[in-house]
């Protein structure tokens, strides 16, 4: 029954895959995102880096918390095995306070983060939780302070030609978002590529975004261009998640094609490339999706 139910899976998958104009292993740039823990498993990190290089997926982004001396030997590995290394820094973990973004000290750290990356040799460096919490009251203010925090980033990041990513909100797609002090089109001045998290679980009603993925993330990709007249200034790399909290219980087959929506609707809407998300790091079912359309 079992290899009946795979063999069933693996024709939908060829059928959709081959019914595309542009398949989904298509040779826009690729990336996975993993936790620091996961980057000290040289066993993991390994497997992850073999698989990643059969499918297409050329850029870890990488969290970095803690100076590690594991840490800085495996992301030798990476480079090794020709992987991008991004370095996510995370500013203000769930959202940052006034007193916490209004802090000279507190964001000296986090700026001593971003040397420590560049020492371990990082390509490009990616801030998220760059924003205030959501408990904040709506202010046009807010996004104009984060702008600054922004630049004070990129003006250290230009002296050495280092790139600056930002993540933000997937709700941002659609206008400024003032409680958490977000906006696409004001921090695009000041960075060189925006990555929207434009995960279907984040939007409501989620029943409605669950059971649409592909138009979920179609929809906000096209609305962030169309905040720019369709004319991009930055690159846009969007975030895609591997499955939706909401709903842990589906089907594998149903997993894969989440997958499999999302990230057709990144290329249909003509977007530089994507990130996939998972918190765990597992992507074994990402894998599989592209793996069954892998240029050889």
């Amino acid at each position: 029954m079992k290899n009946n139910h795979r063999f069933g899976l693996l024709i939908w998958l060829s059928f959709c895959l081959f019914s595309l104009t542009e398949p989904v292993n298509a040779g826009i740039p690729k990336g996975i995102y993993i936790t620091q823990a996961t980057m000290e498993d040289t066993k993991y990190i390994t497997y992850l880096i073999d698989r990643s290089k059969k499918v297409g997926i050329g850029t870890f982004v990488v969290d970095l918390e803690l100076p590690s001396e594991k840490y800085q030997q495996n992301i030798a590995l990476l480079k090794k095995n020709g992987i991008k290394y991004i370095a996510r820094i995370i500013m203000f973990p769930g959202g940052g306070t006034p007193e916490q973004i209004a802090s000279a000290a507190y964001r000296l750290k986090k700026h001593r983060m971003v040397e420590t990356a560049l020492l371990y040799g990082a390509q490009e460096i990616q801030l998220d939780y760059i924003r205030f919490n959501s408990k904040q009251p709506a202010s046009s203010e807010h996004a104009l302070i984060i702008k600054k925090i922004i630049e004070s980033f990129k003006n250290r990041l230009d002296s050495e030609n280092i790139p600056l990513q930002v993540d933000v909100f997937g709700i941002t797609a659609y206008g400024e978002e003032k409680h958490i002090g977000q906006s696409i089109p004001l921090f695009a001045s000041t960075v060189n590529t925006v990555c929207p998290m434009v995960y279907p679980s984040h939007y409501e009603p989620f029943p409605y975004h669950y059971d649409r993925p592909y138009k979920t993330v179609y929809d906000s990709l096209v609305s962030i261009k169309e905040q720019f007249d369709g004319k991009m200034p930055v690159k846009l790399f969007p975030y895609i998640e591997l499955s939706n909290y909401h709903y842990p219980k589906q089907s594998h087959e149903n997993k894969l094609k989440y997958i499999y929506a999302q990230i057709q609707a990144v290329q249909d809407a003509g977007a530089d490339g994507w990130y996939a998300w998972s918190a765990k790091n597992y992507y074994d079912n990402l894998f599989t999706v592209l793996e069954n359309n892998a240029v050889k």
